[in-house]
């Protein structure tokens, strides 16, 4: 990660706009280098005659910049969450300055950061010299790194009441399908690493759907994962309502929760299935499938969250399930590289971006709010889909099946290098 804090282009002017007709991208862009750092590309100096931001001084001295990430949070109130976690935690200071506002892990972020580093043999070797199995020795290694994370955004978690400054950690995805399992894994991860701003994330498959009520009834803050449709998105707010109703507590305040909805593995299914229909209605409709049902979840969060069962809940002190758009990077690379960040910009939202969609953002994002510009545009485009034989419901079941069966990959494999890795230490320690 960056050790620096950088020299940043302004943002462009702000500007709604309809959904793009032709989401590609530059080819200055597209050669742009996505290096995990905050660098701004040759070529866009070369576009901006302003580099630097406002500088301002931090209480500690520190000089930071003012960046597009400042003002998505300050102008629009969007919060851009950063969708990476790795040793040393403390890399995570320059994104923080920067502003970013949260981290999101998962069980892959999880398998590439302890595969492809050192920094975690010390406390493994220890832990196995302790006795303990590989899968142990994972949560040990895991939750040190969550405390540490949430030690440094503890500061946002305070300024602004428990609204932000969370840091994601996900139960065993081998869970996927249980229930109580679920439930179970959540209270523990809750009960070991003991941080204020800590999201339990729990997958919004069928079976956790339940899970997700009583999670939240217990008073645990959760981050709903893998949602790919509109009608798994309604079944969630009305878990996070039920456990906010059923948790009898009569301070509701520090029950939070956020509702990640994957947006470009939907277009990455949806384009396969309009390139193989192949008529030019539906090749013109390639790129837009993922913000319009976006836009319409939106849609759906604004009607749940109002009225008189909402209304109740806010006296008792609820807050509202925020919106996190989740999968931002582009997968096509003929895409315009902030296409799933540009467009769903909206107040009481999250945006996790992993490193391409931040750099990007950064660069050359527009701030602005656009959630909910041309919604009707973005119903066109869902009933459009829907005509050409598109089955929203079955393209959900499908992309969940497909993360689920992902994070198991990353979850299993992982455990039979640590496996590995800790009989060698075995074998070493008793030659």
């Amino acid at each position: 990660m960056a050790g620096t804090v950088p020299k940043l282009a302004a943002p462009r002017p702000a500007a709604a706009g309809p959904l793009p007709s032709q989401p590609l991208r530059s080819a200055a862009l597209a050669s742009a280098p996505s290096a995990r750092r905050f660098r701004v590309s040759l070529a866009a100096r070369a576009r901006s005659p302003v580099i630097a931001m406002a500088s301002a001084k931090e209480g500690n001295g520190a000089v930071t910049k003012r960046t597009t990430l400042h003002d998505l949070y300050e102008q629009q109130g969007q919060s851009p969450w950063y969708d990476n976690l790795c040793r040393p935690v403390t890399d995570l200071l320059p994104y923080i300055a920067n502003g970013v506002r949260g981290v999101t892990s998962n069980p892959t972020i999880f398998q590439k950061a302890i595969s492809s580093s050192n920094a975690y043999d010390g406390q493994f070797k220890e832990l196995i010299s302790a006795g303990k199995d590989a899968e142990s020795a994972y949560w040990e290694l895991v939750i040190k790194d969550i405390q540490d994370a949430c030690k440094l955004f503890e500061p946002i978690y305070d300024e602004t009441d428990g609204a932000d400054g969370y840091v994601s950690v996900e139960v065993s995805p081998r869970l996927a399908n249980d229930t109580q399992g679920t439930v179970e894994a959540a209270k523990w991860l809750h009960k070991v690493v003991n941080r204020p701003n800590v999201y339990i994330k729990i997958p919004a498959t069928a079976e956790c759907v339940p899970s997700i009520k009583e999670v939240i009834a217990n008073g645990i803050s959760v981050n709903v994962t893998l949602i790919f449709s509109v009608a798994r998105y309604e079944a969630v707010i009305d878990a996070y309502l039920d456990g906010l109703e059923a948790s009898g507590l009569s301070d509701l305040s520090r029950v939070t929760s956020v509702a990640s909805f994957f947006v470009s593995r939907v277009d990455s299914l949806i384009d396969k299935m309009l390139e193989k229909i192949g008529t030019p209605e539906a090749l013109a409709l390639r790129g837009k499938a993922a913000v319009a049902q976006a836009k319409i979840a939106n849609q759906l969060y604004l009607k749940k969250f109002s009225g008189p069962r909402w209304e109740a809940l806010v006296k008792k002190g609820a807050k509202k399930q925020r919106l996190l758009w989740a999968s931002t990077s582009v997968k096509n690379p003929a895409y315009l590289d902030t296409l799933y960040v540009d467009p769903l910009i909206g107040p009481d939202t999250v945006s996790t971006m992993p490193d391409q969609a931040l750099d990007a953002f950064i660069d050359h994002g527009t701030v602005a709010r656009t959630i909910d510009a041309n919604v009707s545009e973005a119903e066109g485009i869902y009933s459009a889909l829907e005509k050409l034989g598109i089955d929203w419901e079955e393209v959900g079941k499908q992309l969940e099946h497909e993360g689920v069966s992902s994070f198991k990959g990353s979850f299993d494999s992982l455990l039979t290098s640590l496996e590995e890795k800790g009989n060698a230490l075995k074998t070493a320690a008793n030659l």
